[in-house]
């Protein structure tokens, strides 16, 4: 599967759209990462916790959105689009959205 922000893949031609799939992950914050993350803020430097939390959730959005591809019978996706939230109570929650365009090359 190939996936890209991109419109079109070059060197593959587009020969069929499939339609447009999306692919979401929403991960909990746990309160001892919260506070060992808001500590590490404090001093300064970068949050390991949430690079590693937000890796986790941008992958499972994109696999999410390659297996709603393979469903519809495509071999890529192109445009993809990546929109982080904060969700839940006192943004205790983090979503992230996939989205793109099913086609075949």
């Amino acid at each position: 599967m190939i996936l890209s922000t991109t419109p079109t893949l070059e060197g593959h031609p587009i020969r069929e759209y499939r339609g447009i799939v999306t692919g979401e992950a929403i991960l909990g914050a746990n309160v001892f990462k919260d506070l060992f993350a808001g500590i590490r803020d404090i001093v300064g430097g970068r949050s390991g916790v949430y690079e590693r939390e937000l890796g986790a959730a941008r992958q499972i959005a994109l696999d999410e959105l390659a297996n709603a591809a393979k469903k519809l019978g495509a071999n890529a996706v192109v445009g993809i689009d990546l929109d982080y939230e904060v969700v839940g109570a006192n943004g205790s929650m983090l979503m992230v959205s996939a989205s793109g365009t099913a086609v075949v090359v």
